[in-house]
């Protein structure tokens, strides 16, 4: 670390109440900026000079802002892993081999912070759970570069690597300084025709004229005006954080004076709490955005509709889109987005046949991966599990309640569908503030105090619209529903998509148990037409066959 760089931040901390290293973060994504302009001069026919000063601004941080050497030995332990696993381990495994070695090497640092538990001070771990999703998407994108055109889907071909990058391309994009501690992450073919600048080039069927503004001889396009909204945007959301922190946090709602409080208050407090939690991750998300697109990474290519340039190929969350979500989905599809990417992508698809519909295994090894890849809080888990059933409960009110607040052709709503809106935003908030309190208070007594403390008010009201699904109401519903919207609309599907799951939550924990049993059966029938001797487990025995399938209990 360089000497006397703290006494600037102790100065900060006496005033502001936080951190030095939080400080110390900030002043880091601020700096991006500037550094983020000198990068975007470097002439763009010297590639090798940008990755060299990538390079260097990323060991400034790590050592000389952060004395983070134990970290720079762990960002070279795994992205030299990487690298060696990608170049020289052959055969439809390597993926899986890297994925294994970087996952474990991370979650040797998080037991390690978990241990230590100081959440003040800045260690690798952020930094390294970027890399993890950068290094493993690496490993799948040179795997997809051994195989045949005609064995990829699109989005593989658009990425595949082809032939392993110099040591000194792939260093720059490990250690891309604008995204290094907090993200976004993003795959090594986008970092490729950024630094080469073929991503600036003009699509076809655009006309020429509509191509962004640049100055001299760059062909990365002016990017100041979107950079410093990002940036103004940030500093506003860590501004608030900061007021909002002093009045809403965890001592709060663990304190002796919350349960004062009536239960109408203590609801409001912990929708706060969530709410100043979120202003955090606003506000750094948001500035380390703006500093990539500052260096024009951010670059999306021309709105053909519009002819407007777009910078949000590493948005990693929609503010507005979370504060007015209506449903689950739209909730957590506007969260944390590129990690949504990441696990689509590079694990609920991965493990999938081809030509197989993902089912149930993709749906767990999503979850555990997702799981995994925050750490072993007993928090994370309470919130992921219980997020799984929330999604199923919203889920079947779509499918079987929205219905009737629209014509019966399902386009247009009726006059009462503002009541059916407000309702349910009501309930997305107020529901997701209880699921994500684990979330931010980490440990498991204080999460199960805290609940206890609004009388677990979600997992009743879960359990409650579970039950009354699984009983002849549904059966009733679909029927009124069948009459209602008959002949115009025959099935009564959600509007909300069974897709993947989004932030590895299950979209329907119960439908991947119907899978596993069917998966039983079918394993059951095909032993029987070999001529062996086997019966359909029943009661205890298919219990726990499902839930050895499941690789949990139910």
């Amino acid at each position: 670390m360089l000497p006397y760089i703290d006494l600037p931040f102790e100065y900060l901390s006496g005033i502001t109440g936080a951190s030095v290293d939080e400080l110390k973060l900030i002043a880091s994504f601020l700096i991006s900026y500037p550094l983020a302009g000198v990068l975007k001069r470097i002439p763009d026919g010297k590639p090798y000079q940008k990755n060299l000063f990538i390079i260097a601004v990323a060991v400034f941080y790590l050592v000389g802002l952060f004395d983070l050497w134990s970290g720079a030995r762990t960002i070279l332990i795994s992205s030299i892993g990487a690298y060696l696993i990608a170049g020289y381990v052959d055969g439809p495994f390597m993926p899986w081999i890297g994925f294994v070695f970087l996952m474990g090497h991370m979650s040797v640092n998080h037991i390690y912070r978990q241990f230590i538990n100081d959440p003040s001070k800045v260690d690798i771990t952020g930094c390294q759970m970027v890399l993890v999703m950068k290094l493993t998407a690496f490993c799948w994108n040179v795997q997809d570069g051994r195989l045949a055109e005609k064995d990829l889907v699109e989005f593989q071909k658009e990425r595949a690597i082809r032939q392993l990058p110099s040591l000194l391309n792939y260093a720059g994009y490990v250690l891309f300084f604008p995204s290094l501690f907090a993200g976004p992450a993003f795959d090594y073919i986008d970092y490729e025709r950024w630094i080469e600048t073929t991503m600036f080039a003009v699509p076809p069927g655009i006309d020429p004229a509509q191509a962004p503004k640049t100055r001299k001889k760059r062909k990365i396009p002016q990017s100041s005006l979107p950079a410093s909204m990002k940036a103004v945007a940030g500093l506003g959301w860590i501004f608030l954080f900061l007021k909002f922190h002093a009045w809403y946090n965890s001592e709060l709602v663990l304190g002796d004076q919350y349960v004062r409080y009536g239960f109408l208050r203590r609801v409001w407090i912990l929708q706060m709490l969530g709410f100043s939690t979120r202003l955090k991750y606003y506000g750094v998300w948001s500035l380390t955005e703006g500093a990539c697109i500052l260096s024009g990474l951010g670059y999306k290519g021309i709105d053909p509709k519009t002819g407007r340039v777009q910078w949000n190929r590493l948005q990693n969350v929609s503010p507005w889109g979370i504060e007015t979500a209506q449903n689950s989905r739209a909730y957590l599809e506007n969260w944390n987005m590129n990690t949504n990417n990441w696990l689509r992508n590079y694990m609920y698809l991965r493990v999938t046949p081809k030509g197989k519909k993902p089912g149930f295994r993709a749906s767990l090894a999503t979850f555990v991966t997702s799981a995994f890849w925050h750490g072993f809080y007993p928090g994370y888990y309470l919130t992921f599990v219980l997020g799984a059933f929330v999604q199923t409960a919203a889920k079947n009110v779509r499918r079987y309640v929205r219905p009737f607040f629209l014509t019966p052709d399902g386009q247009r709503p009726t006059p009462n569908k503002r009541y059916y809106d407000v309702v349910t935003y009501l309930a997305t908030q107020v529901t997701f503030c209880f699921v994500t309190a684990p979330f931010v208070l980490l440990t498991l007594p204080g999460s199960l105090v805290v609940w206890s403390r609004v009388y677990f008010y979600a997992v009743i009201g879960v359990a409650a619209s579970m039950a009354f699904f699984e009983s002849p109401a549904k059966a009733w519903l679909v029927k009124e529903l069948k009459t209602r919207n008959h002949p115009t609309l025959q099935r009564t599907t959600s509007q909300e998509t069974i897709g993947q799951p989004l932030l590895g939550l299950p979209s329907d924990p119960m439908r991947d148990v119907d899978e596993a049993v069917r998966e039983v059966r079918e394993e059951v029938e095909a032993r029987r037409r070999r001529g062996a001797s086997v019966s359909m487990p029943v009661g205890q025995d298919l219990k726990a066959v499902v839930e050895d399938k499941l690789g949990r209990e139910i």
